[in-house]
C-alpha cells in the first residue's frame, strides 16, 4: 500500500477535470514558465479516437510529453511524468518485489507525487494509430474495429451480447441432452431430466439465430449440420490438405461440412436413418461420389429398408444424372440384394422385370446410346432370365425402328438372341460358331437385318449384324451373295455404268469372292473402294489387297506341298 500522507495535500480534482501542465518557454533574453491546460481534443467519432481520448485523460503527463516534448515541461511536471512511468512499469509486480526494486524512500516519493498531481493509478496503455492492428481486433472483412464509429461499435456490442446469451442457453440445452442420456435425476424435483419437443424446437430457432449472428459478426458460416440438434453428438472430421499442396481443392463450405460428418459416422460404422439422409444430401451436391453410394447401400441393407422404394428414389436421381456410372452400380447392388426375395415367385419376378424395362425405356428415350444403361440392361437380362421375354425383344425392335443406326440397340439384340442359354453353348465367344444355333433362328435374324439394310444401305450396323449371324450359324458368307450384289451394279465396267449403293456391301462382296477363291474379283472390289468409293481409307484397302495376294501365294505354296507329297 502507498504510504499515508503526513501533511495536507491539495484537494484532488475529479478524473474528468483536465490536468494543468506547466511548460517552459526559452528565448535569448528571458526564460518564462507558463501554466496552461492540456489541449482538449475534439469530440471522438471512432472507437480508436475514444480510446485515445480516454488514454489522455488517464495519463495526462504522458499526453503532455507526446504533445510538447519532455524538455518543454516544467521540472515539477517532468518529475510527475517520471513517477507516472515508474508507477505503471512496476504496477504489475507484487508489492514486495516493487519495494525491493525501488526502495522504501523512492516508493514513498513516487506516491507522494502521484497523490499531489491527481494522477490515475490504472491508466490505459498507448496504442499508436499507425499500427496495423489494435486491441479492438478486426471484423470479418479484415477491417480494424477501432475504425468503427461509436454508434456502429455499440450496435456490434449489442449483437455480441445477444450471441453470448444464445450460446449460454444452447450450452444449457446440450447439458440437459447429456443428462437425459445418462438418466440424470434432478435433485430438486426428484424426476429424470427429459428434453421436450418444445425445447428442441426452441434450440433449432436458437441455433439459426446464432449462425446468423456468427456470420454477420465474424464471417463464420455455420452449416446446416453443425446447427442441427440431430448431429449434436457427432464430432466432424474435416479434410486436411497436405501443406504446400500444388492443387488444393477449394470445396464449397456446405459440401466440406457434409463430408466431414460423413467421415465421422463412417469411422464409427454407424448405420442409421440420419446417415441415409446425409448420403442423400451429399449425392444432391455430388452424384459421382463412389464412396457415398457404397455407404448408402450399406445403410439400406443394414436397416432392412425397402429396395423398391430406394429404386423409385434412384430413378429420379438417374434421370437428373444421365452419364453417372455410380448410380448404375448402386442399382446393380440393390437388384442383387433384392433378387433372392422374388426369385421363387414368377409373378413378382415378371412384375419387377417390367418395371425395370419401363424405366430403361424412359431413360433411353433421353439418351439412346448411354453405355452405362445398356451395360446394366444386358446384365439385368441375364440376372432376371429375360431371354424369352417377348416384350424385351419388341422394345429393342422399337428402338431400331426409331433409329436404324442405333448400334447399341443392334448389339443388345445380338446379345439377347445369341446369348440365350437355349441357343448358346457356355464358353462360346460372340464371334465363334455355335452348333446349338438353329437354322431357323439364323434365317430369321438374317432376314431381319436385310430388311433394315434397305432402309439405310450405308448404315454399317445391319451389315455387321448379318455377318455375326452367319458366323454364329456356321454359314458361308456366299449364302447372302445375291442380296449383297443388289447394292453393287456393273463393277469395273466404266465410271458411268458402275453403281455402288453401299461401300459396306462392296467390302462384304470382296470377302465373299475371297472365300470362294475368286481373288481377281475380290481385288477389283478392294481397288474400286480405294480409287473411288472410299478414298479416305485408301491405305486400308490397299493393305487388304496386299493381304489378299499374300493369302493366294500361301494357298498356292500349300497346294504344291500337298501335290509333292502325293506324288512321292
Amino acid at each position: 500500500m502507498p504510504p499515508k500522507n503526513k501533511v495536507a495535500t491539495k484537494p484532488k480534482a475529479t478524473e474528468s477535470a483536465p490536468a494543468t501542465i506547466t511548460t517552459t518557454t526559452t528565448n535569448p533574453t528571458t526564460t518564462t514558465s507558463t501554466s496552461q491546460p492540456a489541449s482538449q481534443p475534439s469530440e471522438p467519432t471512432t472507437v480508436l479516437e475514444r480510446s485515445q481520448h480516454r488514454y489522455e485523460q488517464t495519463r495526462p503527463f504522458e499526453a503532455a510529453r507526446r504533445q510538447h516534448g519532455l524538455s518543454k515541461l516544467s521540472k515539477e511536471d517532468q518529475k510527475g511524468w517520471i513517477c507516472d512511468q515508474l508507477l505503471h512499469l512496476t504496477d504489475r509486480l507484487p508489492a514486495a518485489s516493487r519495494s525491493r526494486l525501488l526502495g522504501p524512500k523512492a516508493s514513498k516519493e513516487i506516491w507522494w507525487t502521484i497523490n499531489g498531481t491527481n494522477s490515475i493509478v490504472r491508466g490505459l496503455k498507448y496504442k499508436h494509430k499507425s499500427e496495423p492492428h489494435t486491441t479492438w481486433g478486426t471484423d470479418r472483412d479484415g477491417h480494424d474495429v477501432g475504425s468503427y464509429s461509436i454508434e456502429r461499435f455499440d450496435e456490434r456490442t449489442k449483437k455480441r451480447i445477444a450471441l453470448t446469451a444464445l450460446q449460454v442457453s444452447s450450452r444449457v440445452f446440450r447439458e440437459n441432452v447429456e443428462r437425459e442420456k445418462r438418466g440424470y435425476v434432478d435433485a430438486r424435483s426428484g424426476q429424470e431430466v427429459i428434453v421436450t419437443e418444445r425445447e428442441i424446437d426452441e434450440e433449432k430457432v436458437r441455433r439459426s439465430k446464432m449462425a446468423a449472428l456468427k456470420k454477420e459478426l465474424y464471417g463464420e458460416i455455420t452449416g446446416k449440420l453443425a446447427s442441427s440438434v440431430e448431429w449434436e453428438d457427432v464430432v466432424p472430421i474435416p479434410h486436411e490438405e497436405p501443406e504446400g499442396a500444388l492443387a488444393a481443392i477449394a470445396y464449397p463450405a456446405e459440401y466440406a461440412e457434409a463430408m466431414s460428418y460423413l467421415r465421422a459416422v463412417m469411422s464409427k460404422k454407424e448405420y442409421s436413418p440420419r446417415c441415409l439422409r446425409l448420403t442423400e444430401h451429399i449425392i444432391a451436391m455430388n452424384a459421382a461420389h463412389y464412396t457415398v453410394w457404397l455407404y448408402r447401400a450399406a445403410n439400406i441393407f443394414a436397416l432392412g429398408l425397402s429396395i423398391p422404394e430406394e429404386i423409385e428414389w434412384l430413378n429420379e436421381v438417374a434421370l437428373a444424372n444421365l452419364k453417372n456410372y455410380q448410380i448404375w452400380h448402386h442399382r446393380h447392388l440393390l437388384v442383387e440384394h433384392y433378387y433372392p426375395t422374388i426369385a421363387s415367385d414368377p409373378t413378382a419376378l415378371a412384375q419387377f422385370a417390367k418395371q425395370e424395362r419401363d424405366f430403361l425405356i424412359a431413360i433411353l428415350s433421353e439418351d439412346t446410346k448411354n453405355y452405362h444403361v445398356w451395360s446394366y440392361r444386358s446384365w439385368l437380362v441375364g440376372k432376371l432370365g429375360m431371354w424369352e421375354d417377348e416384350e424385351e425383344l419388341k422394345s429393342i425392335e422399337t428402338l431400331i425402328d426409331e433409329d436404324v443406326r442405333n448400334n447399341s440397340a443392334w448389339s443388345h439384340r445380338f446379345f439377347l438372341v445369341f446369348s440365350n442359354p437355349k441357343y448358346a453353348t457356355p464358353g462360346k465367344g460372340a464371334t465363334e460358331r455355335d452348333e446349338k444355333v438353329t437354322q431357323e433362328l439364323v434365317d430369321r435374324e438374317v432376314k431381319y437385318a436385310q430388311e433394315k439394310t434397305y432402309l439405310a444401305p450405308q448404315n454399317q450396323s445391319p451389315w455387321n449384324y448379318m455377318r455375326g449371324v452367319l458366323v454364329k450359324g456356321g454359314q458361308q458368307l456366299a449364302s447372302v451373295q445375291g442380296f449383297v450384289e443388289e447394292f453393287v451394279v456393273k463393277l469395273g465396267e466404266g465410271e458411268e455404268e458402275e453403281e455402288v449403293r453401299s461401300t459396306h456391301a462392296l467390302d462384304l462382296l470382296a470377302e465373299i469372292y475371297a472365300e470362294k477363291g475368286e481373288n481377281e474379283k475380290a481385288d477389283l472390289c478392294l481397288r474400286r473402294l480405294a480409287e473411288k468409293w472410299d478414298r479416305i481409307r485408301g491405305g486400308y484397302w490397299e493393305w487388304r489387297r496386299k493381304c489378299l495376294t499374300k493369302s493366294a501365294k500361301v494357298v498356292e505354296e500349300e497346294t504344291e506341298k500337298v501335290e509333292a507329297v502325293a506324288v512321292a
